[in-house]
């Protein structure tokens, strides 16, 4: 198969130079097989000669988005090779073969089955074959061309955002740029002007304007000021095709702010303020606001006041509210009405950031005035110390003065003022003070010891209006005065051995006193003057408020002395010195020859006689036998039946019976016989006490003759004594009373035992009628063998 070499380029130049000179509707119209189709059969050979094969040319053109009613002609595929007699075959392979591209297998026309979207694919690759129907076999080989989609302008301009949103500081310049805006064209731009865009603005001049070419926006307008306006909207319009009629085209809309910038001074709105203040009011007290108005924004709006130096600078302060950007009027000093009435202030307002582009044009600082009128009120009275300490000795006297307090009426009325004491403070009522001049004295002792601080309050209250009082704390230092002794500091259980060698330390003592000298302590150790010489210890002064107990003699004996008291003379050195005597208690012990204690005892005397330990087995034996018969003996007695007190009713006695206990009554007529008391010679040697123990059990401790002594008073005393220290005597269950006189007395005995021997008989006959529980008092006494005869 033979070609032309040169020829088909030729024409393919020639052509795509045609239709670039044919308006776009004509050649879609007249794209005809006849016009783009080169004849190669035999009938042009004397014209054109091939060297090898005659394909088509190689690359074929479209129009994208073809509305015709018949599918597009691309182009014809032929070879010399085919003699029109039907034998070869053309087989179309590649991108969009068959489905976009179809191709006559008989005749190599090539339609496009669907528009084309140059957007979408620009450029399609295919392949062509011619095989011999008959053979199978390929009559040229495989070529490769290209079909390319022209474009056509079908695409508007398209923005990144429907909406675009800037800022601008005010009061910038002309041409200050704002933002970019950029619109893109899906048409082919190296074809035409399709995608050639053009930006215009349609809304927002005369402030903004926009570079045709670059789409920046741009401020048009001078000194543009927030506070007037600060929002635009700016319609901005991307037209391709260079701008020209017919191009399509596409819009966004710009939202710009104007940012702002501190070109404006703060303002009060008014030239003074008053403002009314009660002169008891605490430091810190808001007196009042005020305000300075700043058209700007945010930091730039921040305002910080301040007093200008002159009348009430150190009295007020002004402190700015972050919040609210006031002026926050406040009491610095405290007022007085008394002093001043009215204070002027100047009150500056400055911007905190201002900006130094516009302070040539004006000043960024206000001022206002500010008057303030103290009022007058009934203030408490003042004191005048804010607190006050008093010193006093303790052994100063009740009633004594320890010192005063004054206060007064800040008021002009100057009202008379009384004292008193908050007894809340002083619940001990220790303290008070004079109503009419303030001096505290004492009302009880002082003790610092018990209490070195009192903290009492005093209240100064004026007379003519109580509800105005003050208060004052008053700390009052009891100072101490040496009335207190020394005294050993613990109790001390001290021991000496009984090997001890002279001179050996036994004991180191040391002594504490509840004062409190400013000096310190210092204490001295001797013996008392009564025994100035001990021969058993001495007592050594250490110098350091200690003493050392020495012993003095070689050895001691338990046997002997198994405990020495010791006194020490205590004193200190303080005015008025005080001193004291401690008895040191030193017992005698046994001990090793390291001087260890082992015991100190009575029992270890026993056990140093000699005694084994069987034959304190045995006195132990003894012991427990004997306290085993004592309790049979006990048990037996109990169930032994009680006599009768009385034997018989004519044993009667003169005895002196108590009827007010729970003893034996009427029956307990052996208390005591009053014969002894008449004859103090008188013994009791043979009778026996029923109210007692036999003398089985208990020995009965018999009393020392009396028999020279003839006082009466005397012998009851003894023998009081005798019942007291004796187990054994009575009373048991009966009360013995010893009723006596003296030898002295000048009254008869009153006595009714002694009314047997009156000169008048008494009737007793009565006794018979009360009963018989007085019967035996009626025999006695009522009947005619009485006793009385």
């Amino acid at each position: 198969m033979w070609t032309y070499s040169y020829l088909p380029l030729f024409i393919w130049t020639y052509v795509f130079h045609m239709l670039d000179a044919i308006p776009l509707d004509e050649r879609a119209n007249n794209y005809l097989p006849s016009k783009r189709t080169i004849d190669l059969t035999k009938e042009n050979e004397n014209v054109l000669h091939r060297s090898k094969r005659g394909w088509m040319w190689n690359q074929f053109f479209l129009l994208e988005e073809y509305t015709g009613s018949d599918t597009q002609y691309v182009g014809k595929l032929h070879t010399d090779q085919d003699k029109g007699d039907g034998n070869l075959k053309y087989i179309l392979t590649g991108d969009g073969a068959g489905n976009l591209f179809v191709i006559d297998e008989n005749t190599g026309d090539i339609h496009a089955a669907k528009k084309l979207d140059r957007e979408e694919k620009s450029l399609y690759i295919l392949r062509a074959k011619a095989i011999d129907r008959k053979t199978g076999r390929q009559v040229e080989p495989e070529s490769e061309f290209i079909i390319k989609i022209h474009d056509i302008n079908d695409n508007e301009p398209k923005f990144a955002k429907e909406v675009y949103t800037a800022s601008v500081p005010e009061m910038s310049g002309v041409g200050t740029s704002v933002i970019q805006v950029t619109a893109t064209d899906a048409d082919d731009a190296n074809y035409g002007n399709s995608a050639k865009v053009v930006y215009s603005i349609l809304q927002g001049q005369p402030y903004f304007s926009v570079d045709p070419d670059s789409g920046i926006i741009k401020t048009a307008l001078p000194d543009m000021s927030r506070e007037k306006r600060a929002q635009y909207q700016v319609v901005i319009q991307a037209k391709d095709m260079g701008g020209q009629m017919g191009g399509l085209s596409g819009t966004t809309t710009v939202n710009i702010t104007l940012t702002d910038v501190n070109n404006n001074p703060p303002r009060f709105p008014q030239s003074s303020y008053q403002f009314n203040s009660p002169e008891s009011v605490p430091l810190g007290t808001q007196l009042g606001r005020i305000k300075a108005d700043d058209p700007d924004v945010g930091e730039n709006a921040e305002i910080e006041y301040s007093i200008a130096e002159g009348d009430g600078a150190d009295v007020f302060e002004v402190i700015t509210d972050k919040d609210t950007q006031e002026g926050i009027i406040t009491v610095k000093q405290n007022l007085d009405f008394e002093k001043k009435m009215l204070y002027t202030l100047r009150v500056d307002a400055s911007n905190t950031h201002p900006d130094p582009r516009f302070l040539h044009l004006r000043s960024f600082k206000d001022t206002a005035v500010v008057k303030i009128s103290v009022e007058d009120i009934d203030e408490p009275p003042v004191f005048s110390k804010m607190s006050y300490l008093i010193d006093v000795d303790e052994d100063v006297k009740e009633g004594s003065i320890i010192g005063q307090v004054t206060a007064y009426d800040p008021d002009a009325m100057n009202n008379l003022i009384k004292y008193t004491v908050d007894r809340h403070s002083d619940m001990d009522r220790i303290f008070n003070v004079h109503s009419e001049n303030g001096s505290i004295f004492t009302l009880k002792p002082l003790d610092r010891e018990s209490y070195p601080w009192h903290n009492i309050t005093i209240t100064a209250t004026e007379i003519n209006n109580p509800k105005q009082s003050s208060h004052i704390p008053v700390f009052i230092r009891i100072l101490d005065i040496n009335d207190h002794a020394p005294e050993f500091a613990t109790y001390y259980e001290t021991f000496v051995c009984e090997n001890a060698k002279p001179g050996q330390l036994i004991q180191t003592i040391s002594v504490m006193d509840r004062d409190d000298p400013p000096r310190g302590h210092k204490f001295f150790f001797e013996p008392v003057p009564d025994f100035p010489h001990n021969p058993n210890f001495t007592i050594v002064d250490n110098k350091d408020n200690t003493a050392g107990i020495v012993t003095r003699k070689d050895g001691y004996s338990r046997s002997k002395m198994n405990t020495y008291l010791l006194p020490i003379l205590i004193f200190d050195n303080d005015y008025p010195i005080q001193s004291s005597t401690g008895t040191l208690t030193i017992r005698v012990c046994a001990c090793d020859h390291h001087g260890n204690m082992q015991s100190c005892h009575a029992e270890a005397l026993v056990l140093a006689a000699g005694l084994s330990t069987g034959a304190l087995a045995a006195i132990l034996l003894c012991i427990l036998i004997l306290l085993i018969l004592v309790v049979l003996f006990a048990a037996l007695k109990r169930q032994r039946k009680k006599e009768p007190l009385i034997l018989s009713k004519d044993d009667v006695r003169d005895n002196i019976v108590t009827y007010n206990d729970e003893g034996g009554g009427e029956e307990d007529t052996q208390a005591f016989d009053i014969g002894t008391l008449r004859n103090p010679e008188a013994r009791e040697d043979s009778k026996l006490r029923r109210d007692v123990m036999p003398e089985t059990i208990f020995q009965i401790r018999r009393t020392v003759p009396l028999w020279e002594n003839i006082d009466v008073q005397d012998f009851i005393h003894r023998r009081l004594k005798e019942n007291d220290s004796d187990p054994s005597a009575p009373p048991y269950d009966s009360l013995a009373t010893y009723a006596y006189e003296g030898n002295d007395s000048v009254a008869d005995s009153l006595s009714s035992l002694e009314s047997l021997t009156a000169d008048c008989n008494q009737d007793y006959d009565y006794l018979g009628d009360w009963g018989p529980r007085f019967k035996k008092l009626a025999d006695m006494y009522g009947g005619d063998d009485s006793d009385r005869d």
